[in-house]
């Protein structure tokens, strides 16, 4: 591991790009939202709302919902447009020296934080360490620490007890567990724990609903942090159709849909990993253990496979927008069975034409 500093990567590119335009018909396996979402109950949830569009959007509900889920006061919660609305507020909101985000990971956090005037350290975790995280690379007086948990996109799960770890008095530690919902069990979340000093932790509802076209998440912290965060937002941040949202995806039959949705990834995930070893005499490395809806895969000439994919009618996410890895990576979602089948015989049709 290493700390490093200055940006060189696009930042601002996401997996959404490969299947914009002319990439509209591809299969996808670029976007990390499960398909077949949002499910029939969730839309007709959402469309008995639009009745309400007159009135001004009231969230109190909503962020009751959010805070039973997790067994909280109402204070610890704060309702956003999406998680990546809640990097801007934490980059704006909080007075920070010295921010340092741990890579490689989503890239919204670090662009965020730029934009507010931040200059910002990375700590970029190793191929050969796995992508996981040792506490003592990240500087002592970095008063601001960014992680994600399932990380976008090693797909690694660090331990509960190694992420809480890095929590320090005087410091804000951000948890990004956009993905958590997708791990079984939910085991290593932080969301529920009040006893982190300094901890915030986000949460978006867009990848496992399909609610990214609506925009809902959540952060949950102390109540002066989230007092902060609050005087940060627009008034009516967050619409009535995305408010009607996260009270259903935070209901019991939803947790419960949710948790099965999670083990299902798990077993699509075993075959599309178990499919990609057979790709190994080729040069193709799986960063492994995988633990999130998507897996990153190391190959020769990955962006000339990357293009040949889309030719054979397949998009996934380029890796060397994300500080730690190179031209070399491509990040794959997980998808079912039938189209992990398809893929991996367009994958080694796509192998054959970019080899030399």
């Amino acid at each position: 591991m290493r700390t490093e500093d200055g940006a060189g990567h696009d930042l601002r590119h996401h997996g959404d790009a490969e299947v914009r335009d002319g990439g509209a018909e591809l299969v996808d396996l670029a976007v990390n939202v499960r398909a077949d979402t949002p499910p029939a109950w969730l839309r007709e949830r959402i469309a008995r709302s639009l009745g309400s569009l007159a009135a001004y959007p009231d969230g109190r509900a909503a962020r009751a919902a959010v805070a039973a889920r997790h067994g909280l006061p109402v204070e610890r919660v704060l309702l956003t447009a999406g998680a990546a609305e809640a990097f801007v507020l934490l980059a704006r909101a909080l007075k920070v020296r010295r921010p340092v985000v741990v890579h490689p990971q989503f890239t919204e956090p670090e662009a965020a934080l730029r934009d507010a005037g931040h200059t910002v350290d990375r700590v970029l975790l190793r191929e050969e360490d796995g992508f996981r995280l040792d506490a003592a690379a990240v500087p002592e007086d970095a008063d601001l620490v960014v992680i994600g948990n399932p990380t976008n996109p090693t797909s690694v799960l660090h331990p509960a007890a190694s992420v809480a770890a890095l929590a320090r008095p005087g410091r804000t530690l951000v948890v990004d567990e956009a993905f958590m919902d997708a791990v079984p069990g939910e085991r290593e979340a932080l969301a529920d724990r009040t006893d982190v000093p300094g901890l915030v932790v986000l949460r978006s509802l867009t990848k496992t609903w399909g609610l990214a076209g609506l925009r809902i998440g959540y952060v949950l912290a102390a109540p002066e942090t989230i007092a902060d965060l609050e005087r940060a937002q627009p008034l009516w941040p967050v619409s009535t159709p995305a408010l009607a949202a996260a009270e259903a995806c935070v209901g019991s039959q939803a947790l419960a849909e949710a948790a099965h949705a999670a083990h299902r990834i798990a077993a699509d995930r075993a075959h599309l990993v178990a499919g990609l070893r057979e790709f190994a005499p080729d040069g193709l490395r799986v960063a492994e253990p995988a633990e999130g809806p998507f897996v990153l895969v190391r190959l020769p000439r990955a962006g000339a496979v990357r293009r040949h994919l889309r030719d054979l009618g397949y998009a996934v996410r380029r890796g060397d927008t994300f500080p730690g890895l190179g031209e070399e990576w491509l990040r794959l979602a997980v998808r079912d069975r039938a189209t992990v089948n398809s893929f991996l015989q367009a994958l080694d049709r796509a192998m054959t034409l970019a080899a030399p």
